[in-house]
């Protein structure tokens, strides 16, 4: 039911409605004929009370990380510590103008100043743009600062980026809009980059590989020093996507590893709820050879004061990507949970996410389920195959994905990524306890078994929620997005 279900004429509460600074009839005149209404606007009409109550339930319909598990992999949704939107929150952050002069807002300057730092340390890179609005602005930044790189060197020969079979979609998209011919390594039957492939595709048209570690597979890379070493000697740089950065922050630095370039989801591993379309934030970092190229405004600091470094501080700079300097409120809180957790603390990050993956891995494994990777220990993330239960008992992984709606859990990603046949990616973050991921592991017990007595009624869920089964292609092709009286 929508609002407009609710109106009825006359049912309104003028007596909160603000005061008009002047008759209306005289605030028309300062808007031009041509822009008069001609009709009242279509609102509903309702009491308070029928508002706050409609949107209360509606929020009760919604799965979210206040209210469910959310083991959605590859895409880290943790909870993330109130205290860090209430820092975020101060008045003397949210009411500092973009333009106000460097003089007028020096805490401001300095916290994201020592925020650029701290991520510095944490990838063991040598320096840090926070101006990317996202991940993929970020991701975007990382590549295009590579370019810059090659023809600052009057290297216009490469033409190539080499991205792994397993990489996130945003990758290759990135690579092509940089200009950049896409071109595909394979993974071996381990998870790994197939390195004999690698050694066979790098030339001296080779811009750069980006590659994700841990990836999309949920295992760690393991020769990442050789692949770094293939790619450097054939002239090529190492671009990190940071999306997984979860698993291993505190642990292992992406700059140890060989990498050029590094852009993080501070919205996924530090603290910012994401999903529903952002805001996000994705601070780009490079190493010695590409600090000339970083996006600006950077944060600089000289004597104590700190201010924006722009166009005349840095000439090689690939430019700027957004109106002011990135998206501040998303910084701050990446700076609060920073000072919350502390260096120990984020250590314990990586630590408890992988071992609550290994944990929720091995008692799935035990229950009867396939694990794609059985080899290998899992990262933040692992992925089963329901090959099996597809072929045997005709119920698919949307299926099973379908009917944990009804045991309260939201649905982990599915079919990606695509070599993995019947794919569901499970990703429990840190922040979830044993008692919660045994009960995840109990309700897909029970859907298993239900899949073996009476596959059906997995094939028909959910059944509990306010929406059933939906026909994702028609939704997908013809949304109705707009109610019309």
């Amino acid at each position: 039911m929508v609002i407009f279900a609710k109106s009825r004429p006359g049912r309104h509460n003028p007596v909160q409605m603000p005061a008009l600074s002047a008759p209306l009839a005289d605030l028309a005149d300062d808007i031009p004929e041509r822009f008069h209404r001609r009709a009242a606007p279509l609102l509903p009409e309702v009491s308070e009370l029928d508002v706050v109550r409609h949107y209360t339930r509606l929020s009760q319909l919604n799965f979210s990380i206040d209210t469910h598990f959310y083991p959605l992999g590859s895409c880290t949704m943790k909870y993330n510590p109130r205290g860090c939107h209430a820092v975020a929150s101060l008045p003397g952050f949210q009411k500092r103008h973009p333009l106000a002069p460097d003089a007028h807002g020096q805490g401001v300057l300095a916290t994201l100043y020592e925020l650029q730092e701290m991520l510095v340390e944490i990838t063991g890179m040598a320096g840090c743009s926070l101006t990317p609005m996202a991940g993929a602005q970020g991701e975007f930044a990382g590549v295009a600062m590579i370019r810059a790189y090659h023809l600052a060197r009057g290297d216009q020969g490469r033409t190539e980026f080499l991205v792994p079979n397993a990489a996130h979609g945003t990758n290759p998209a990135t690579a092509s809009m940089c200009g950049f011919t896409v071109r595909e390594i394979p993974t071996d039957a381990e998870g790994d980059v197939d390195l004999e492939a690698l050694r066979q595709a790098v030339g001296p048209q080779t811009a750069g590989l980006m590659l994700t570690n841990p990836s999309t597979l949920g295992v760690f890379e393991r020769r990442v020093a050789d692949i770094a070493r293939v790619v450097h000697a054939a002239g090529g740089l190492l671009y990190y996507d940071g999306a997984n950065l979860n698993a291993i922050v505190g642990r292992v630095r992406p700059g140890d590893m060989g990498f050029d370039a590094v852009h993080l989801n501070v919205h996924k591993t530090l603290a910012t709820p994401h999903g529903g379309g952002g805001p996000g934030a994705g601070p780009v970092l490079a190493n010695a050879r590409l600090l000339p190229f970083l996006p600006i405004p950077m944060l600089g600091e000289e004597n104590g004061r700190y201010r924006l470094l722009e166009e005349r501080d840095r000439p090689q700079s690939i430019g700027r990507l957004s109106a002011y300097m990135g998206n501040v409120g998303i910084l701050l809180r990446a700076h609060a949970y920073l000072r919350l957790t502390g260096s120990a603390g984020i250590r314990r990050v990586a630590e408890y996410a992988t071992l609550n993956a290994n944990y929720l891995m091995t008692r799935l494994r035990a229950a009867g389920f396939t694990v794609a990777f059985p080899n290998r220990r899992a990262t933040h993330e692992f992925i089963l195959t329901l090959r099996n239960e597809a072929h045997d008992w005709g119920v698919t992984t949307l299926d099973v994905a379908k009917r944990l709606l009804d045991f309260g859990f939201h649905a982990p990603t599915i079919y990606f990524p695509l070599l993995v046949p019947e794919c569901m990616l499970i990703e429990p973050t840190e922040t979830e306890t044993r008692e919660e991921l045994d009960r995840f592991v109990a309700a897909m017990t029970a859907i298993r078994q239900e899949a073996q007595t009476d596959p059906e009624r997995v094939r028909r869920a959910p059944h509990n929620t306010p929406v059933k089964r939906l026909d994702d292609t028609l939704a997908a092709r013809k949304p109705d997005l707009v109610w019309k009286p």
